[in-house]
């Protein structure tokens, strides 16, 4: 990867040993990896989102038929567990992976990205834009991508430091429970028309919008089924506002797990000038961590807890991603790159410690006290002063 003196220290440590010619191989091999698997694609891969979408339609059923009696704790637990798992299987394993049009290949209207409309504050349009180009697109570069920090955080020494980056720890932990409300009006992008560079037109909009999504998820949730369930009405409420903010808080860990603990790094607006499709894919390896699990575990995540190959590969189907991510690990090895992962209680802890540590003034100084744990992947040849010019 190019590196202009302007870049962040630990990239340059990170990538200093390889030459153009080495990025541009590496490129060519993930290239080979992408080709491999989307020529693959098949009936397989169709049953298995169909299965998918299935079990979540099944246990969303299942879970609001439970809470119609959830005046008995037993079927209010039953309710809102199955209600839980159906509202996180939709959001991260279909909707987010559907609006990638990771099955726009199988010409489905029904699972085609510009068709689906996912149970979130956000409209697949706004999203589409704000996630897969915007963030995608920019992966981790100051300034450019919108969704390091939402604007909210600081979550990079680089980034400068605001008064009310103290209070971070805390309104984190509101941001968690309506994860999907804090995304949806941050993707408005109200910072902007307050600083003239976005009309208030355009915005106003856009808030209709939002609102039109949000009432409809309100008389369903709070409004409709509840009253169905007449005098477990109260109860019917209380389990679907527990489904929903536990869907919010398995987002936030699993997305926030996948960009901003120990080891994931940030780069600089210089490197993207003349940035080719290995240097691209160079950033995104950089830029990403991995959790690890059981299949269900990465089941439950969408598949985010590979978000190293989904930020490679976002457009290929989220089941392949396991078949990948050892061939991802052994070019890092190969080319003596890190490959971070660890499990979801580490680097959560990596990420709280982090917003923690970087509400202060300052903050460069990780917390962890051992050398990078989340880094599996040993480190090649050894770096040179000067990293390789453009």
């Amino acid at each position: 990867m190019s590196i202009t003196p302007s870049a962040t220290t630990t990239t340059i440590e990170t990538t200093a040993h390889l030459s153009d010619a080495d990025v541009e191989a590496l490129g060519a091999e993930l290239d080979a990896i992408r080709a491999e698997v989307m020529d693959d694609l098949g009936d397989d891969d169709a049953r298995y989102i169909h299965r998918v979408i299935a079990v979540q339609r099944g246990l969303d059923a299942g879970g609001r038929g439970l809470l119609q009696f959830s005046l008995l704790p037993p079927a209010w637990l039953a309710g809102t567990a199955a209600l839980s798992v159906s509202k996180i299987l939709e959001n991260m394993e279909i909707g987010h992976n559907v609006l990638h049009g990771q099955w726009d290949w199988m010409n489905d209207p029904e699972i085609h990205s510009t068709n689906w409309e996912w149970d979130s504050a956000s409209s697949a349009e706004g999203w589409k834009y704000s996630h897969n180009y915007v963030h995608h697109t920019y992966t981790n570069v100051l300034g450019k991508d919108r969704d390091l920090g939402y604007a909210a955080f600081r979550i990079d020494p680089d980034q400068p430091w605001k008064p009310w980056h103290l209070l971070q720890p805390f309104y984190n932990v509101a941001l968690a429970a309506g994860f999907e409300y804090g995304i949806a009006i941050y993707d408005i992008e109200l910072e902007e028309v307050a600083a003239g560079r976005k009309p208030w037109a355009q915005a106003k909009t856009e808030l209709g919008g939002l609102w039109r999504k949000i009432r409809g998820q309100i008389l369903k949730d709070y409004i409709g089924f509840p009253l169905l369930s007449g005098l477990a009405a109260p109860t019917t409420l209380l389990g679907n506002l527990t489904a929903n903010v536990t869907r919010n808080v398995w987002s936030h860990a699993v997305i926030f797990c996948g960009h901003f603990p120990a080891g994931a790094e940030t780069f600089t607006e210089d490197q993207l000038d003349g940035e080719t499709r290995a240097q691209w894919y160079l950033r995104q390896m950089l830029g990403s961590a991995n959790l690890e699990g059981s299949r269900v575990f990465h089941l439950m995540t969408g598949n985010l807890s590979h978000q190293i190959e989904h930020h490679l590969f976002p457009d290929m189907p989220s089941n392949r991603y396991a078949q990948v991510a050892p061939k991802v690990r052994a070019l890092c090895e190969q080319y003596g790159l890190p490959y971070t992962s660890g499990s979801l209680p580490r680097q959560y802890g990596n990420v709280l410690a982090t917003i923690a540590r970087l509400a202060l003034p300052g903050g460069g100084t990780p917390t962890d006290p051992e050398t990078p744990p989340t880094t599996t992947a040993t480190r090649g040849d050894p770096v040179r002063a000067e990293p390789t010019a453009a």
